[in-house]
């Protein structure tokens, strides 16, 4: 490897000289190669400790001149191979020129230059020049990909210094961090230790310091638990694992891998030892934080952000905090979490300018929104690029606008986001409520509804006044008026001030009047709809009509959702509560409909519009609740496992008890996924979800805490986990909520309050009072370590389930253990990661649908085939090895689709693995057989895969229902019980013979009977192609009396007339000589003149038909008494066999090379499978070869090694050195 020229001044310290000229150096290190010693492990122990690049290449070339004492680096090796070949380019390409100069200067300026040059063109053709990783960083990756065997297409994020802990002793050495794998090497005293890891194979990932480990990062795999410790940044490396570690689960929960960010600027001059790939995560790491922090759309990102100071009218301070900067926002957040937050939408600027400095307000910026409100900001670093940054978006933003005008809407007092124009800005001061901005193109059905302009419990709420409600009604007075002062102090929309007293607004109740509003606000549902303007009502026409698997299941759940409720028992409640699911369906088909959504749209119908509800769902599924609402409820499970975790921090005494009653499992999931809307009476249900729109998930949380705590003694006297749910639901069915001014609405677990001692009545504002005075120090940022704690957790937990379920779906006949089953599903889902990992353009990572059922979720192509069945077959054949793994997969690919699934693959490995002589030579059989044998048929077949895959996509884009009676179909034909009749396999010609021939040649060649199996299958061979011959005669007489009596015209023209001369055969005897002296057997080569083999012809010279259909023990006598047996050039057409002397077992005859050239192959010549088996079984050797058994097991661990399925250790030490 050519490196960037740089000085050493001790040429001669830990190296030896082995080559040198006037200019140049070539040196090998001490220790490396031959011999060792002591000096020898110390310098490999120095080399990882002190290097920055792991272990130094055993070899290096220095320039050099003759007055100075300064020498450069000019490349390195880890091979004599490799560094003799850059020592060799330098002596013909640079000696003759490097003698003409004079100044040793310029000796090495021009050395230097033309080094600088080959690494630019090498860099060239291998990365983009705008991601080249330069210096150090650039040496480590590819040393990394050399010392661990790692593709061009594997990506090293970062590299860090560090120990691995092998029981008690640390080993020192460099962790590397790529973009699939954890990677580790350190050498020491003769002790090398190299460790891979895959992230997906990750279950567990934690800092932690204990007595043993000091300050650690510890991971955990399904086999082994790792400590790395001594790291100079322990930090910095734990949250780069996180990030990795998390987009393996990603990638295992939807398909998504880590792609680079483009959009992001491209430094000018990138850092010697961080990676584009580091960047680009760091970044990404920072967006999803701005994004959850502020509740912003997801396609938001952070352009900067820096410290200042916000004034703050209601309280008249300079607040300190940050300011957050993005294409289509200005965020700031003070440094204490409660006292301000602010989101100022770039849509709502007016003016920004920099006020006049003073030593009180020094660097201040203003900014002005169309509501009137004026934030002014201070303390700013770099105030002129800012206001350039801002002034750059808002041009961009009011360019966009403009096109866009045609389709603003009127926005309200609440949040005037209307667009540009003057008559739109005028319309903001109407005190309209919040609409829909649905533009021209809204659906007819949907806008004639009165639920496009207003939420369904204005519809169906009768509007008493307030008066008549009493003390309720006063109440609800007083919270209006309360919300009123707030918006005059802290503003209203969302440019509203939101600090701790916000929150305290938010605990004592949202009025009825202000809810939906708020909850669009806070939930961040607001900026999606203002920018998205007829995006709701484009979904719902697209949608109307259309059939799938989600409208059949919403269809279903449409009249369970909260039937009680009044707008839910009438046609007009129904039908926006289906425009909004379906709608959703068809946004995000991934989600799709999930149970529980019905019931939470309800609920978010009764406060809003059609459009709002369905924004907030947007919020709730995609932003508040990630992965809520999949096929597997993995965010409702990972949240599961942080409340079992919270409740043995908070509650110990009781967690040991719900564990062992199984209740969390149970209580968790109904109380998350519908935001306690099921479990509650819908008036105090209601109230949790709006504190949940403002702080999130803790909320959900804590309530749940204070739930368990408020019910511990009676938990902990339960029995069973029936008696322990009684409990709580009769608890929750008490709940209730004083201050609704609502009609109550019946709750239908109110059965369960019956009895002779109903449980006292519970406020649900005490209630969650109660949860934040007790459980209040839980925090964002804590609760998202959990999350990626658990997360890992519950999705390596889900793999294994579907890992049970696969192996379960085998058919019981196959043969392997379920042990084995699993072993073969884990290196079956490796090969098809690498797709994922390295090979994009393959159509695994295309056809791969996690819709999909197990068994189809995961396949691979034929060249994944071909890895797994090179290193798992026990039928190898050298180089035919590829020949006969293509054959297989056709054979198994019945579809045509080019993939083949788990079952698939484990009953092509059963068929050579388990079974008799009869099964085994069945399947060799077929495998010579159309389709298996016919590579354009498979290729045309692949040409009409894409075809229809083309045409499914389109479909698929048109929401049409999918088949799923196919699965059903296709699941009762794998059922059914199919045995093979050998009586009905079709007959094989010469030429599949052949092939079949040769196959079995190859599959001999490492066998311990080698020469005995040789001489076995040319003697059964040759007595078939015997066979065959006297087949074809004697089909051929039968057929002359019928032929004899048609004309001559009516003859078929490839017939030979009767008074042709017969031409002359020898017959085709296949066989192998005995062993030579030299202990070669060979394949002797027959004179053309003597084999001529006509179409159709008659053969003579072969004596009578009973002199062929002699017995087979007179032809193993006539076989082993011949020295030499021959292959008939007319029958083998290979052009190894026609040209040369083949050495078999050494040189392989490739299928490829089978030529059709004019009547060279016999095509009326027959062989039945019966005739092949009864043969085979004449030769005992054969039998016992195919009836031997073959531990795959073996084979597994190979594989697996070579996968990186597990951390493998390898420890060697060298012979200087002992224990």
């Amino acid at each position: 490897m050519w490196l960037c020229p740089e000085e050493v001044l001790v040429a001669n310290a830990l190296w030896v000289t082995e080559r040198a000229n006037p200019f140049f150096v070539l040196q090998r290190r001490r220790g490396h190669g031959r011999g060792g010693g002591l000096t020898g492990l110390l310098v490999g122990t120095l080399d990882v400790v002190l290097d920055s690049s792991a272990r130094v290449a055993p070899y290096r070339i220095l320039h050099q001149t003759q007055d100075s004492q300064v020498y450069w680096t000019v490349a390195c090796g880890s091979t004599r191979k490799e560094i003799t070949k850059h020592w060799e380019w330098l002596e013909n390409n640079l000696l003759q020129t490097l003698s003409i100069f004079d100044n040793e200067e310029d000796i090495t300026t021009f050395v230097k230059g033309k080094i600088h040059g080959i690494i630019a063109e090498e860099n060239k053709n291998v990365q983009p020049q705008g991601d080249e990783d330069p210096g150090k960083f650039k040496e480590a990756e590819l040393k990394m990909r050399k010392q661990f065997g790692m593709p061009e297409g594997e990506k090293l994020v970062n590299y860090y210094s560090c120990s691995y802990w092998k029981g008690h002793v640390p080993r020192q050495g460099w962790l590397y961090l790529t973009v699939n794998h954890l990677c580790f090497y350190s050498f020491l005293l003769g002790k090398e230790v190299s460790l891979v890891v895959q992230w997906v194979d990750v279950t567990r990932l934690e800092k932690s310091a204990t007595l043993l480990f000091p300050e650690s990062i510890h991971v955990d795999t399904r086999d082994q638990e790792l400590f790395f410790s001594m790291f100079l940044n322990i930090g910095e490396t734990f949250k780069l694992m996180e990030q990795l570690a998390n987009l393996a689960m990603r990638q295992l929960l939807d398909n998504e891998g880590f792609l680079e960010d483009k959009v992001l600027p491209r430094p000018a001059r990138p850092h010697k030892n961080i990676s584009a790939l580091k960047r680009d995560l760091d970044a990404q790491a920072k967006n999803e934080y701005y994004r959850a922090r502020f509740r912003l759309p997801r396609d938001e990102r952070l352009d900067g952000h820096t410290s200042c100071t916000l004034w703050t009218p209601f309280n008249k301070l300079h607040i300190p905090g940050q300011m957050f900067i993005s294409s289509n926002y200005i965020c700031f957040a003070s440094k204490e979490e409660d006292i301000c937050h602010l989101i100022i939408p770039l849509r709502e600027v007016t003016i920004v300018e920099k006020a006049d400095s003073s030593s009180v307000l020094p660097s201040p910026l203003s900014i002005s929104t169309k509501n009137k409100m004026t934030f002014l900001f201070a303390n700013l670093r770099d105030r002129d690029f800012l206001v350039q940054r801002i002034s750059d978006f808002l041009q961009k933003m009011s360019s966009k606008q403009t096109g866009d005008s045609s389709t603003g809407r009127k926005a309200s007092v609440v949040d005037p986001a209307s667009e540009p124009s003057k008559a739109l800005q005028e319309a903001s001061i109407q005190p309209t409520s919040p609409t829909s901005p649905c533009g021209g193109r809204q659906n007819s059905l949907a806008q004639e509804a009165p639920t496009a302009f207003q939420g369904l419990l204005k519809l169906f709420q009768r509007n008493a006044p307030m008066e008549d409600l009493g003390a309720k009604g006063a109440k609800e007075k007083m919270k209006e008026e309360s919300w009123n002062i707030h918006f005059f102090e802290y503003g209203r929309g969302m440019c509203m001030y939101r600090t701790s007293g916000t929150r305290e607004l938010v605990l004592k109740g949202i009025p009825e009047g202000l809810r939906g509003e708020l909850w669009l606000l806070f939930s961040g549902a607001w900026n999606e709809m203002v920018t998205h303007p007829g995006y709701y009502a484009e979904l719902v026409e697209k949608s109307t009509g259309k059939y799938s698997l989600a409208t059949e299941e919403i269809e279903r759940d449409l009249h369970r959702s909260m039937p009680e409720h009044p707008a839910f028992q009438n046609e007009l409640g129904i039908a926006a509560l289906r425009r909004v699911l379906t709608a959703y369906a068809f946004r995000n088909p991934t989600i799709g409909y999930c149970q529980a959504m019905n019931i939470v749209t309800s609920v978010l119908l009764l406060y809003g519009s059609e459009e709002e509800a369905f924004w907030l769902l947007v919020a709730l599924c995609e932003r508040m609740l990630p992965d809520y609402y999949n096929t597997r409820v993995v965010g409702a499970l990972v949240d599961q496992g942080i409340f079992e975790e919270l409740t043995r921090d908070f509650l110990p005494q009781l967690s040991e008890k719900m564990q062992n009653l199984g209740v969390i499992a149970s209580i968790s999931l109904s109380w998350f996924l519908t935001l306690f809307l099921s479990v509650m009476p819908f008036e105090s249900a209601v109230v949790i979800v709006d504190c949940f729109f403002y702080e999130g998930i803790k909320v959900v949380l804590q309530v749940a805490l204070a739930i368990l705590d408020a019910n511990m003694e009676q938990l902990l006297g339960c029995s069973d986990e029936g008696e322990a749910m009684t409990i709580l639901g009769r608890y929750l069915d008490n709940v209730v909520n004083k201050q609704s001014v609502s009609p109550p609405v019946p709750h239908l677990h109110a059965l369960l309050t019956s009895g002779d001692n109903p449980p006292e009545e519970v406020d649900i504002f005490d209630l969650l009072k109660v949860s934040y005075e007790k459980f209040s120090s839980l925090r964002a940022y804590d609760i998202e370590q959990m999350r990626f704690k658990q997360r890992l957790k519950v999705i390596q937990s889900l793999e294994d389930t579907a890992k049970r379920s696969m192996v379960r779906a085998i058919p019981g006949d196959i043969g392997f253990s379920v042990e084995e089953l699993e072993d073969l599903y884990v290196v079956f889902k490796a090969k098809h990661l690498e797709s994922q990992y390295w090979g994009n353009s393959r159509p695994t990572s295309v056809h791969r649908d996690p819709s999909l059922p197990y068994l189809e979720q995961y396949r691979i192509d034929a060249s994944q085939f071909q890895e797994l069945f090179a290193s798992l077959t026990p039928w190898a054949c050298g180089a035919h090895t590829p020949v006969l793994a293509g054959r297989m997969f056709r054979f198994l690919d019945r579809n045509k689709d080019s993939l083949i699934n788990f079952k698939e693959f484990v009953t092509g490995m059963s068929r050579m693995y388990h079974g008799d002589l009869t099964d085994k030579l069945k399947v060799l059989y077929r495998l010579h057989l159309p389709p298996a044998l016919s590579p354009e048929e498979a290729e045309s077949a692949l040409e009409a895969t894409h075809y229809f895959i083309e045409d499914s996509s389109l479909e698929e884009k048109g929401i049409s229902p999918p088949n799923y009676q196919h699965y059903l179909q296709m699941w009762a034909k794998e059922k059914e019980v199919q045995k093979d009749n050998i009586k009905d396999f079709p007959k094989m010609n010469q030429e599949q013979f052949i092939e079949l021939c040769k196959t079995l040649y190859n599959m001999f060649s490492e066998d311990s009977m080698e020469q005995d199996l040789y001489h076995a299958i040319a003697t059964v061979a040759s007595l078939l192609l015997r066979i065959g011959e006297v087949g074809k005669r004697f089909s051929a007489q039968l057929g002359r009396k019928p032929r004899d009596s048609t004309s001559e015209e009516d003859q078929p023209p490839a017939f030979n007339p009767p008074h042709d001369p017969p031409q002359e055969l020898r017959p085709p005897a296949l066989g192998y000589p005995q062993a030579t002296a030299g202990g070669d057997t060979q394949l002797r080569k027959v004179p053309q003149e003597s084999q001529v083999v006509g179409k159709g012809g008659s053969g003579e010279g072969l004596g009578s038909p009973s002199q062929d259909l002699m017995s087979d023990d007179e032809t193993k006598d006539d076989m082993s008494m011949s020295s030499y047996s021959v292959v008939s050039v007319g029958s083998l057409q290979c052009e190894d066999l026609t040209n040369h002397t083949v050495p078999v077992g050494r040189e392989v005859c490739s299928p490829l090379a089978t030529t059709h050239s004019g009547g060279s192959v016999d095509t009326d010549w027959s062989i039945s499978f019966e005739q092949i088996l009864a043969s085979i079984l004449t030769e005992s050797v054969l039998v016992n070869f195919f009836e031997k058994r073959v531990d795959i097991g073996l084979k597994i661990k190979a594989q697996k090694k070579v996968e990186r399925q597990f951390s493998t250790s390898s420890d060697h030490e060298h012979s200087g050195v002992s224990g």
